[in-house]
């Protein structure tokens, strides 16, 4: 294990409240946004939390890693479900570094010529 998971996941929560504690609108705020993506009501909440799950990785995010499996875990998704949707974070990633290394090269043709890749 390369991290204790349920030892972060403790500490967060608390780091959390104490942030509430100083600043408790702006956990309000991240409450009403966070709980708004539930009203729709399209999607239920293990689907959510896989969702949730594979924007963790793709945004390197090791708190929401811990909060959404935890959570993910509580709707009932599976280790096979975790990995399908961390599949398409990954296929996304690689994805989304392709069009960024495009634009990579276009930046350098606009920076070297002084004018925009055709």
């Amino acid at each position: 294990m390369m991290l204790d998971w349920n030892e972060y996941h403790r500490q967060l929560l608390a780091a959390i409240g104490e942030i509430g504690k100083t600043s408790p609108d702006t956990l309000r705020g991240y409450r009403g946004l966070s709980d708004a993506g539930t009203k729709a009501g399209r999607l239920d909440a293990k689907t959510r939390e896989l969702i949730a799950l594979a924007v963790s990785v793709t945004r390197q995010c090791d708190g929401c890693i811990t909060v959404h499996t935890d959570a993910a875990a509580k709707h009932g998704a599976t280790r096979e479900e975790i990995v399908e949707a961390l599949g398409v974070a990954i296929a996304v990633n690689a994805g989304a570094a392709l069009v960024y290394s495009a634009r990579t090269l276009d930046a350098f043709t606009a920076k070297t010529s002084g004018k925009p890749a055709a």
